[in-house]
């Protein structure tokens, strides 16, 4: 990976797991210079990682080839309308923006038309290093700048490239939202396993391990489709296939259509909000 020097602006959760990513990597400290309203906070991040923390966006974003938009989106006009009048010209710099719903084109007006921007889509198992990210650039962003784009995602998981802008609102519903499906799926088994008796430590333990050993069963096995997976565990007649039926009765597919489609709509919606 090139080692540029990078500056995050905001330093919450998703820009802490980068940043931890890239040092984990091997990425020197000495080119990361992350920045929050919370000075304090920034400098702690800095002590942790030996990285530069402060509250100074200006600073930051003039010593950097690379800047990470890491604020949240309804903040982000309101710190690029402060940023961009007193930079101007940005130059080659490369913007990767991680906030949610706020579009390529809305990020070009608010940088005086700079259009070397790429958009990203992470999810919250970046925090441990087992991310699966989202990325979208207009043609004009050359193949370098994509490739440190996609290397420093890298750092925290999977990436996967989509060449329509739209697309990125599908990796929200699958992946960026996706988590928290499978959290709630996972918390409704081990509410019932409660109910049926357990612990709560011991219900936790099946529907959590379970659900890791069945992931890392389709990733063993990539050629093999999900309905054979499931195929496999459902003798006909048996207990798998009684609960199978129940959610098939239930309508399940019709719930993951309606629920990933309402996340869908949200992102777009969100996009003409910020």
């Amino acid at each position: 990976m090139e080692q540029r020097n990078i500056a995050f602006i905001g330093a919450g959760n998703m820009a802490r797991s980068l940043i931890s990513g890239l040092i984990t990597a091997g990425f020197p400290g000495s080119k990361i210079h992350a920045t929050d309203i919370d000075a304090l906070k920034a400098q702690e991040l800095g002590k942790e990682f030996g990285i530069t923390g402060s509250n100074d966006n200006v600073a930051a974003v003039k010593n950097a080839d690379v800047i990470v938009l890491a604020v949240k989106p309804q903040f982000m006009a309101e710190m690029l309308a402060q940023l961009a009048p007193v930079i101007g010209d940005f130059g080659n710099k490369l913007f990767i923006s991680i906030a949610a719903g706020v579009s390529v084109a809305r990020l070009q007006g608010l940088l005086n038309g700079h259009q070397n921007i790429v958009r990203c889509m992470p999810n919250t198992p970046s925090l441990i290093g087992i991310g699966m990210t989202g990325l979208f650039a207009p043609a004009v962003v050359n193949a370098t700048d994509r490739q440190f784009a996609q290397d420093m995602l890298q750092a925290v998981g999977k990436t996967l490239w989509v060449n329509d802008e739209a697309d990125i609102n599908v990796v929200t519903a699958a992946s960026g939202s996706g988590p928290a499906y499978f959290f709630l799926f996972m918390q409704y088994m081990v509410e019932e396993a409660q109910r049926m008796g357990f612990s709560t430590e011991a219900a936790r333990q099946l529907v959590q391990e379970t659900a890791l050993g069945a992931a890392q069963m389709v990733i063993a096995n990539p050629e093999t489709e999900l309905a054979t997976l499931r195929a496999q565990v459902t003798s006909k007649g048996g207990t798998t296939a009684a609960a199978i039926n129940a959610f098939e009765e239930g309508k399940l597919a019709d719930l993951v259509s309606v629920a990933m489609q309402a996340a869908q709509h949200r992102a777009e919606e969100m996009e003409t909000l910020f």
